[in-house]
Formats: structure tokens, sequence, C-alpha cells
């Protein structure tokens, strides 16, 4: 059985309703809150892909005011960063849908960026203008520099009529692309391709010497949390030589190949069930030093970076179990791991300010993400940059607890725990009158395969502070539990999921912390099935809020782009016409009753619109009350200021007139079709 979790504490919930005398009496829902709307879209600015190169720092910073964009910042410790990208570019690649690893920074301090709109590679010399490199038709991501040939390797995807045409759809490789000379205004050569024959291809990385490539590759119908493997080959003028596979093979995931200063290449593996760090020197692999933590996550997004190799001997680590992760550094030599005591529970994009200062992306419970760096030898830390600070008071944060209760038997009929984090109403201004508890909102995450974490999160608090519960649900199928949790969800994608939201609903209804008649569902395209089948096969809730999720996994499974083109393989199983209506919310809304709220964005190529149009369509005819927001110009997550304002605007007016109060504040009004007016 899964260990209880220490709670992350809500000592200061328990001390203010030590004093009700000094606080106003509201019912739960209609207290007025320090946190508007707008303040979400300010929180929405984040920091991802951290680089470092000759000294500086380099990160790509998302812009919710400027319709989304994305730019770079470069700065050093102790100067104020700059933002070098020019006004009508956005660093953004669309390689997988999902992006990540959209820019690498060359020697010479220039940058080169994939720029969202046409999806081309641009250089941008220092104090010039960005030039294009690439030709339309293609998408780049993960590209390293290659100085001796005057290359940068980059995963590319061929989106070319020709290559469509030949192959069905688009084809994943890794290539060459030359760089220009100094004098050179851009170039418009595609790349020579180096990898070639699988589906997909990630983490291409060249060894110190720029003898060696590694980077792994899958195939159809898997993930690449599900089967990978992990290659070498020798790197000549004209491509690769010498070909050889290091690892992986049906039924294991490897991912993040990285080479240390001696030639030696690590990566991360789960051979034993959980995802450690290995080595490979040319014999068989060997593991560092296996243990019953997650040293990496789902390849969602390109260049994830969960470790960095010092060149001496040891590497910092992020290691993560049941959604808490830590910071550490371990001796490869002799498997030990000593873990830094930093005040944060999440940290990623972990890279080298040099050989003793590790940098990372971290989050804690009372604190937005922020750059910091932490010096190896003592574990002392320092904040570099913080995009968004923490305005809100202390006293007005619900900080999460963790909480493990009973869910659903495995096929074996052996009982078995989930884990969620439960976050209580906070507000030191208000309580709520004697006996009455507060409604819950149960937050289903998306992937299926990420996980939730108790960080500061401005659009969680949004709802604590006016008097909602929430309960953050990690189901069967979330990572840093372990493969074997992971893969719960296997073929029960709609059963297990919705069975551990369900199991968490119960747990909090039977201990009297939760009004169990208003209980709302909400979650995000994978989140967004769950809630969708929780509101159809379940009478569990009473109101649910869908963020583009799937209604029909047949449409999905004919719809979606080519990177999850066949993941309803492995959640569903074979493709079964019978199989796949039986999992489908759209077919079975005999059971659906409760009202629904859907948010859609019409650009979106991962669940396409006509997921959102269609159960929206269905609830209209059936009478079930029923409203629908969709925004032009969006993909799949809302990126714009204004769409994040109204989406959570729309969202709060609707659980008021579902749940018969009135929010603090004007909200906009929104259209519920078959929803009597007041």
């Amino acid at each position: 059985m899964m260990p209880i979790l220490t709670a992350v504490g809500v000592a200061l919930f328990l001390t203010a309703t030590a004093l009700p005398e000094t606080r106003q009496m509201q019912p739960y829902g209609t207290w007025e809150s320090p946190i508007a709307a707008a303040d979400l879209a300010q929180a929405a600015i984040g920091m991802s892909d951290l680089r470092v190169a000759d000294g500086r720092l380099w990160w790509r910073e998302s812009r919710p005011k400027e319709q989304g964009r994305q730019v770079l910042v470069t700065g050093r410790p102790g100067v104020d960063p700059q933002v070098v990208t020019p006004e009508g570019f956005n660093v953004r690649t669309r390689a997988h849908e999902y992006g990540g690893a959209a820019y690498t920074v060359l020697a010479s301090g220039a940058v080169v960026f994939a720029n969202f709109t046409d999806q081309r590679l641009y250089l941008q010399r220092p104090a010039a203008a960005p030039l294009p490199l690439t030709p339309p038709g293609y998408r780049y991501a993960d590209c390293v520099a290659e100085p001796g040939r005057g290359w940068i390797i980059c995963v590319r995807e061929d989106h070319t009529a020709q290559t469509l045409a030949d192959n069905g759809e688009e084809r994943n490789e890794i290539v060459a692309v030359p760089l220009p000379g100094d004098a050179a205004d851009g170039s418009t050569e595609a790349g020579m391709v180096l990898v070639t024959g699988s589906d997909f291809v990630a983490y291409p990385r060249i060894s110190p010497d720029a003898k060696r490539l590694a980077w792994i590759q899958w195939n159809h119908p898997d993930m690449p949390w599900d089967a990978t493997t992990l290659h070498v080959a020798d790197l000549t003028a004209t491509g690769i030589a010498n070909r050889v596979q290091v690892a992986g093979g049906s039924n294991q995931a490897v991912t993040e190949p990285a080479w240390d200063a001696d030639g030696t290449l690590y990566f991360i593996d789960e051979a034993t069930g959980w995802w450690n760090l290995y080595r490979w020197t040319g014999g068989a692999p060997e593991a560092v030093s296996p243990m019953e933590r997650e040293m990496a996550g789902p390849l969602w997004s390109h260049g994830a970076s969960s470790y960095a190799l010092t060149g001496d001997g040891r590497a910092v680590l992020r290691h993560s179990r049941h959604g808490v992760d830590e910071l550490g550094v371990m001796d490869l030599k002799r498997g030990a791991l000593t873990t830094f005591a930093l005040p944060y529970n999440s940290f990623s994009d972990v890279r080298l300010a040099d050989a003793n200062t590790a940098l990372a992306i971290a989050a804690s419970d009372l604190e937005p993400s922020a750059l910091i760096a932490v010096d190896l030898n003592s574990g002392a830390h320092r904040v570099l940059h913080q995009p968004a600070g923490r305005e809100l008071p202390i006293e007005n944060i619900s900080r999460a607890e963790s909480i493990e209760f009973p869910t659903a038997p495995g096929p074996d009929g052996q009982p078995r725990t989930a884990q969620a984090f439960f976050y209580p109403p906070a507000n030191p201004r208000f309580r709520a009158p004697p006996g009455e508890k507060p409604p819950l909102l149960v937050f289903v995450h998306g992937g299926p395969t990420s996980v939730s974490k108790a960080t500061l999160s401005v659009a969680k608090q949004f709802w604590t502070s006016r008097g909602f519960a929430i309960v953050d649900v990690n189901y069967g199928g979330s990572t840093t539990f372990g493969r074997d949790y992971r893969r719960r969800l296997n073929g029960q994608w709609g059963i297990v999921d919705v069975q551990d939201s369900v199991a968490a609903v119960d747990y909090l209804v039977a201990a009297g912390r939760v009004d169990g008649s208003r209980l709302a569902i909400r979650g995000g395209s994978a989140g967004g099935f769950t809630t969708l089948a929780a509101l159809a096969f379940t009478d569990r809730f009473q109101a649910g809020a869908n963020y583009y999720g799937v209604a029909d996994i047949e449409a999905l499974a004919r719809d979606s782009h080519k990177f999850e083109r066949r993941y309803d393989r492995s959640l569903i199983g074979p493709p079964s016409d019978a199989l796949y209506q039986a999992r489908s919310p759209i077919h079975h809304l005999d059971g659906f009753n409760a009202p629904l709220v859907t948010f859609q964005g019409s650009e979106d190529k991962i669940v396409p619109p006509n997921q959102s149009r269609m159960i929206v369509r269905a609830l209209q005819q059936k009478g079930v009350p029923v409203a629908y927001l969709e925004f032009e110009g969006e993909a799949h997550g809302f990126r714009r200021a204004e769409n994040i304002i109204r989406a959570q605007q729309a969202e709060l007016y609707f659980y008021g007139r579902i749940f018969g109060f009135s929010p603090a504040g004007d909200l906009p009004p929104l259209a519920i079709d078959n929803l009597p007016a007041d």
C-alpha cells in the first residue's frame, strides 16, 4: 500500500478558523476574494527552455498580454534580464503539437529559434533582425549546435505536401541544418537527413568530441513513456555510420540521453519500474543507483531536462515521488544521493551554470515559479528571476494537504489506493454559517500521464479564497508513482480515472469536509474527457466544466495529430466500434443530466473543436443546461490574457447559477441553454 504523504500544511487555515468573531459570516462561494480573474493572466507568465551559454542564462517567457506569444529572455546573475525577441516573432514550435525546446544558442551569441507563425527556423545574430534559415513546410525542435561542421542538428517534422502524399502522415527525422557564414543573409535549406525510418525521434545529443550522435526513437502505437529505444552512431560529414542500439525496447521506455565529459553516455531507464539514471560505456548499460523514485517524466514536450552532468563525477538531478519533487546531487561512482533542503516541491529545466552551481525553475506551495541557483557544495540557493511575484497575502493561501484514499480494487481483486491534494477554503475575512460545508471542485489533470503537484496556483486560490474546496486528483495513470501506477490506466481510460475521482469525493464527503450536494468536476484535454465520462457514467456530480475534452474516442483517433494518433490503442484497446463507443461520453447521454460548461480553442489540433461542439449540441437537444465558449485563434490551452480571464469568470458565473449563490463582484453574464432565467 502506498505510504501516506506528510501534509504540506494547513496551519494558517486552522489558525484563522479559531477566530470566527473577527470574520464576516457569508455562505461559501460568495466570499469576496483578493484575486481577480485578471490576476490569472498575470500569473500565466511562465518560464521554460532554460539554457546556459557563455556565462549568460537564456529562457523562454510567455506573454499573455501580447496575444500569448513566447519571447526569448537573457541575462546574467545580478543583471536585469532583457527580451531579445523582436515584435512580430513568437518563439514556439509545433513539433508534436506540444512543442518544447524551440531554440538553441550558438557560440557566437546568436540564437536559432522556431517561429510559431510559419514554423521556420530563424537565425538571430546579436543586435540584428532574425533571418530565415529553413523553408516553409517543416517544423523543428530540440536543435543542438555542431560547430565543427557548421551545423545545427535538430528534430524535424516534414509537413510538405509531397511527404504527406507519399507517407500518409508527417515524417519525423533528425537532420543537420547548415548555418550560413557571418556575412550571409540567411539560408533556406531544410537540412540533411541523418536519422530516418522510425515514426518518432527525440533528444539528438552530440558527444563531447563531436564524433558520435545519440538519440531516442519509437514507433506507433507506442507513446514515448510506453516503449522507446536509445541509439548511438558515428557522426560523419555525410551522415551517420556504425549505428547501435544501446537500450530500450518492447515495454521499456528510455529517455533523456546526455554525454558526460569523459564520453560516458547517461540516460534514464525504467527497467526496475521507476525512471532511474543509467550509464553506457560501450558494453551493457548499468544502473547508477536504483531507487523507488522517478528521475524523469513523460515526454510530452521536446527537450525536457531532469538532470545535468557536472563533468567531475557528479550529476545534479530532480527526483520525485508521489507528486513531490526534490533536487539533489548524485556521486556517479558510488551512487550516493544527497538531497538539498530547499523550500520548493517542484523543479524543472535542471541545468548547470558551472561545475558547482545548478540552475532550475522551481516552485513551492507559497511562491510561484522562479529561476533559482543552487550551490552544489553548500546547498544554499538564491532566486535569480521571478516573472510573476506573489502578491497574495500568505493568510489567503490555501495550502495543500496530501490525502491517500481507497479506490476500486485492481484486476486481481486486491485493494488499491490513490492520491490527491486537498485545498480547503481560505480567506481571513470570511467564515461560513454554522453547519454549512463548502462546495467541492474536483480538478482532473491532463495528459493523462501528467501529475498534479502542491505548488502555488493562483488559478486554485481564485476558488479557495471564494469559499470553494478543491481536490486535485492524481488518478491511476499519473507519474511520479512508478510504472505500475502509471500503467493502471492502460486499457482503462474512462474507468480508472473516473473511479479515482469519485473515490476522492467519497472520501472527503465521508470525512465531513465538503458538501456532498454541491460537487463539480473540471478538467482540460484528457482531464476534460474524464470530466465528461464522470458526468455520463456516474451520478456523483451536480456540475462539470470541460476544457477542450474528448467526447468521441473514434473521432479523436480519426482526427488527432500524428503524435497521439494511436494513443487510443494503449488507453482503450485495439480499435473496435463497440469498445470505443462504450467508452465515449457522446454515446451515453441517457445518464448525462448534470449541467455542463465547455471551453474550446478554434485552432486546437490536438483535440479538435468538433469534440466540444458535438457534446454541447447533444446536450442542448436533450435539454440539459449547457454553456459554450469557443475562443477564436486559441489552440490547445488558452494563452491570451482576455481569454484566460473570460473563461475563469464564465466558470464562476456558471457555478453560481447552478448551485444557487451570487458570487462577489460583477461578472459578465454567460448564456446557459436550457436553464430558466432568474
